[in-house]
């Protein structure tokens, strides 16, 4: 979510590959070999059973979650999250855990928010020894840790980000103190039996903080004023990791989802993505890294690339694939990123970054 990403205007064909691959070794690298072994990612795949997982039995899968959704969810959150911890309290094993996502609105008219979205993100969720209530806030734009073409609107937005750290906390009621010091938004508790985290502080883009403690009544109350802010009917999301088939459909048969999807890590050959795109298709997507490059190989004269690396992957729905390039930064200036990218694969490609949340 911090990175910048572009993709292929259009799907690829095995041409486009041979010509990918061609521009990059006259450039001095290369595409891996089919036989490579790697980690996809499967996301979004929509299922009518867990019992569906069994199609990618011909691979080794790691952290395998069902999604429960509930679709234009209207009724209260607190009973719908405090069904799910009561479910998660009997089906619970090691290493399980369970989370619940709404959407909630910043304090103020939305047009007092420029460079955040009005509308935020929380989860609660559930684990072997406590609970945590998570907050996710999204920007208007992206700008990686390093970049320095938003540095004269910095002031700006470390002020916006307090005041949006500031409205969730004082809708949740959480004990946290929030200010800025050395250029990032620094939050705190006094509560001694609370671990409190905060992910991305200084970047232009998504940041989040974690509320952890032992008391999952606690959090739901205040997960549910958030909640309550919501302006519209919410899609509402129930994540679950760790779970064996009986506890899953025991969650599926008590919450009644709408739907269920899945996602998971899946340790395969290079060769076999275009047959486990299509065990999930059509609505399942997929991501793959294939390599990685320093931009500093690739332009040698821009001092700024020292510390930017380019990634090359693809992403597949519906059977169409494309060339998915990502950077932790831009190493050049905004309006030549395009063309350089264009020159060294050879294709058109669109800035297309990936959504915060849920």
């Amino acid at each position: 979510m911090r990175e910048r990403r572009w993709e292929s205007q259009a799907a690829l064909t095995d041409g486009d590959w041979r010509t990918v691959g061609d521009r990059l070794a006259r450039a001095g690298l290369a595409l891996p070999a089919p036989s490579k072994e790697l980690i996809a990612y499967v996301e979004e795949w929509m299922i009518d059973t867990p019992d569906a997982i069994d199609r990618l039995a011909a691979w080794h899968l790691e952290d395998v979650t069902i999604i429960q959704i509930h679709d234009a969810w209207r009724g209260d959150f607190y009973l719908l999250a405090g069904g799910y911890q009561a479910l998660y309290r009997q089906c619970r094993a090691h290493g399980s855990y369970c989370s619940v996502s709404h959407p909630f609105a910043l304090n103020g008219e939305p047009s007092s928010w420029r460079l955040h979205q009005p509308l935020a993100f929380l989860w609660i969720g559930f684990r072997d020894t406590h609970a945590f209530l998570r907050v996710r806030l999204q920007t208007t734009e992206v700008i990686t840790p390093g970049e320095t073409r938003a540095d004269d609107r910095r002031g700006e937005w470390l002020d916006e980000r307090r005041r949006a750290f500031e409205s969730a906390v004082a809708t949740s009621e959480l004990p946290i103190d929030v200010g800025v010091e050395r250029g990032r938004v620094m939050l705190r508790t006094d509560r001694r039996e609370a671990a409190l985290l905060c992910s991305w502080p200084d970047a232009f883009g998504p940041c989040q903080f974690e509320y952890n403690i032992n008391d999952p009544l606690d959090l739901l109350v205040r997960a549910g004023r958030l909640a309550a802010t919501s302006p519209q009917a919410a899609q509402v999301r129930a994540y679950l990791t760790g779970f064996d088939r009986r506890a899953l459909e025991q969650f599926q048969s008590t919450m009644a989802p709408s739907r269920s999807a899945c996602r998971c890590s899946v340790h395969c050959r290079l060769d076999e993505l275009p047959q486990l795109l299509r065990l999930i298709s059509p609505d399942g997507r997929l991501y793959a890294t294939l390599c990685e490059f320093q931009t500093a190989s690739l332009l040698p004269d821009v001092p700024e690339t020292d510390n930017a690396w380019v990634i090359f992957g693809m992403t597949g729905q519906e059977g169409n694939v494309r060339l998915e390039l990502r950077l932790n930064r831009a190493p050049l200036p905004e309006a030549r990123m395009d063309g350089w990218l264009e020159e060294l694969v050879g294709l058109p490609v669109v800035y297309a970054p990936l959504p915060a949340f849920p």
